[in-house]
């Protein structure tokens, strides 16, 4: 691994910064009386404001993906986390990050709102990244790399041989964005964390888990690097109804994989069924909850189901994805209703 040290990654201001120290980070453990914060006295648990760093989540979700607690930043959505990495490592109009092409928006837009060149290399036929195209993309000024695996909105796993090449070979921070994984048939790269101190792996509640409304996105990384983010972060970034949810969600875990199993079973029965389509021209191989479809005319079929109140994604304008719509697997009925509405207009 031929990561820089953390000290020559970090922004200089953030080296010298002195972060804000709110009252829950000061007095930690249970109290009977609580006049610290200038809360109001009425209206609890509303009233208080929840524990800045989540330690008890933080806790139940180590234990469930066999990490230490250190190891884990929480952000409103992943979105949070993206937007941290940025403004703790990337200095504006000076610094540069590297992605592929196509992927998740979120990183363009981040770039741009943090000022920060966004330099992306262009995945082959099979929608797969070349790892030497991706380091000879960066500079001494590059410090994240992105790539998002399985990739959206592409479906697919990235080659894990040439995920391990850059951070064999990169020096900065590879952020390998895991939204998807839990749908994947290839594991994790979380618990190569210690192996690998650049790496940051992306998770989230949004997807597996079904809780997208409570905004909770993981960051898994060393603890150095949490501490980092920790140090940049608001205050109360997560608010005490997400923290109540997700731990009434990691209580229900076995029922997930029964969600992720249902889904993995419809996604074949949906993709077996479109296939027989004649305006569906290509599905591309997934590891998502999601199919990449090529169709004859994708901008007209994204209207036409629309206006029958069928909600896809037209994919049509993003680089390698001409002819494609991106269409979420749901349940049977809501996938009944997709196919039916497609075999009218075949």
């Amino acid at each position: 691994m031929s990561t820089l040290p953390l000290e020559q990654l970090l922004r200089k201001n953030i080296k010298e910064l002195t972060p804000y120290s709110c009252a829950r980070d000061e007095f930690q453990g249970q109290a009977s009386v609580y006049l610290d914060a200038n809360e109001n006295p009425y209206n609890a648990p509303y009233n208080r404001y929840p524990d800045p760093l989540q330690r008890e989540l933080k806790l139940k979700i180590a234990a469930i993906k066999g990490l230490r607690p250190g190891q884990v930043f929480l952000g409103n959505g992943s979105d949070e986390s993206i937007d941290v990495l940025f403004r703790a490592f990337c200095e504006p109009r000076t610094d540069n990050v590297v992605a592929i092409e196509p992927t998740y928006g979120m990183y363009r837009v981040a770039a741009g709102i943090n000022d920060v060149a966004y330099r992306t290399v262009l995945l082959d036929e099979q929608f797969q990244m070349d790892a030497d195209k991706l380091l000879a993309a960066c500079d001494e000024r590059t410090k994240l790399i992105f790539l998002c695996s399985p990739n959206n909105p592409t479906g697919n796993s990235l080659n894990r041989a040439e995920v391990l090449k850059l951070l064999n070979n990169f020096e900065g921070l590879l952020v390998l964005d895991e939204a998807y994984i839990d749908f994947a048939s290839e594991p994790s790269l979380m618990n190569r964390l210690d192996e690998y101190p650049g790496l940051v792996v992306l998770q989230t509640f949004s997807k597996a888990w079904g809780s997208a409304a409570i905004r909770l996105g993981m960051a898994l990384a060393s603890e150095s690097i949490v501490k980092v983010l920790n140090k940049i972060k608001y205050p109360y970034n997560i608010g005490l109804p997400t923290q109540q949810q997700a731990m009434k969600m990691l209580e229900v875990a076995p029922k997930v994989k029964d969600w992720v199993a249902s889904i993995l079973q419809e996604r074949d029965r949906l993709s077996k069924a479109l296939s027989e389509l004649r305006l569906v021209k290509h599905i591309y191989p997934t590891d998502a909850n999601f199919l990449l479809v090529r169709v004859s005319d994708a901008n007209r079929l994204y209207t036409a189901l629309t206006e029958q109140g069928i909600i896809v994604r037209n994919r049509n304008n993003v680089s390698l994805c001409l002819g494609c719509l991106r269409i979420t697997v749901g349940t049977s009925d809501e996938n009944n209703s997709l196919l039916q509405a497609l075999k009218a207009m075949d």
